[in-house]
């Protein structure tokens, strides 16, 4: 049986190993290095375990976002879905520019203003026709 690079062998000299995946040839011919040809090598961390970098990090969600959201439910005395419009607003472009968390807030945030600025349209419209 032949020896593959050993250092110290006799007749070593000049040989090197067949490649990785080199299927076996006929009984008695050099080993096969590496897995088998036939199918993927194991994982190597095994089924159940975390991989080895890590958990992914959560980003910030945007301050702006979460108040535009907030004063766009609550419309304190209507100012709030005016405030809720301009920090939606704020808050949609931080989030584009900084790659921040909050895109949905800041869009309900933006809604929820226009609704209640269409709120404060019609009672405007209701007030002015009574008079009339």
């Amino acid at each position: 049986m032949t020896q593959w690079n050993v250092p110290g062998h006799p007749g070593a000299e000049g040989q090197q190993p067949p490649p990785y995946g080199y299927p076996p040839a006929a009984a008695g011919g050099p080993p096969a290095y590496g897995p088998p040809a036939y199918g993927p090598p194991p994982a190597p961390y095994g089924p159940g375990y975390p991989p080895p970098y890590g958990y992914p990090v959560a980003r910030r969600t945007n301050g702006l976002a979460i108040a535009a959201m907030v004063l766009g439910i609550l419309w304190i005395y209507w100012i709030g879905s005016i405030l809720a419009l301009v920090f939606g607003y704020t808050a949609r472009s931080q989030i584009r520019e900084r790659g921040e968390a909050g895109d949905g807030m800041a869009i309900a945030g933006i809604v929820l203003g226009w609704v209640g600025v269409g709120f404060i349209g019609l009672a405007l419209v209701a007030g002015i026709a009574s008079t009339v």
